[in-house]
């Protein structure tokens, strides 16, 4: 008797998930971004370049001077053109992505310097406020210079007082008794 009716989804309950037409990530990112970097390397190298131009040599003489039947490649070398353009259109995205990585790199060193120059910048503050407030303090305390200079007038003061008057030196005049 109980009729099988189709189940309602609740608003409760989460869809099933969406399929995406993108491709799962299968890959290992950080390790396909360090051979891209090395791969950028070594194109940006001159022995890249000598390679290639010795490829490219070999290439040409053998479709030039080999037999007739062993040639591949013939002159407008219209397979060769196809092989380099499909290595630059490889090496380009490649040689982005080793860039994309070395920007993120250097805004990380970056980061870093800056927060490094900010404590520098407040410890030279700070040194800058000490040194500040121990010339202050300094300004305050007596110099040894100071203190000889005062007990020489001192001790000026106590021979001047010490000494017997003498009548010739104050110039007055002796008197009989």
């Amino acid at each position: 008797m109980s009729e099988s009716r189709p189940t309602r989804s609740r608003l409760d309950t989460p869809r099933d998930t969406r399929r995406s037409l993108r491709p799962r990530r299968s890959y290992d990112a950080d390790a396909f971004g360090v051979f891209a970097e090395q791969f950028a390397r070594f194109m940006g190298t001159a022995r890249f370049l000598a390679y290639m131009t010795i490829f490219v040599a070999v290439w040409m003489a053998w479709n030039i001077l080999a037999p007739t039947q062993w040639r591949f490649d013939e002159f407008p070398f219209i397979f060769l053109t196809l092989m380099l353009s499909l290595q630059a259109s490889y090496a380009a995205p490649l040689i982005l992505l080793a860039q994309n990585r070395q920007e993120v790199r250097d805004k990380v060193v970056a980061e870093q310097d800056r927060q490094v120059n900010a404590r520098a910048h407040a410890d030279m503050e700070f040194l800058a406020r000490e040194v500040a407030s121990l010339r202050m303090s300094v300004g305050e305390v007596v110099t040894r210079d100071f203190l000889r200079s005062e007990f020489r007038g001192l001790l000026n003061d106590l021979d001047e007082r010490s000494r017997p008057l003498d009548p010739d030196e104050d110039g007055a005049e002796v008197t009989d008794r």
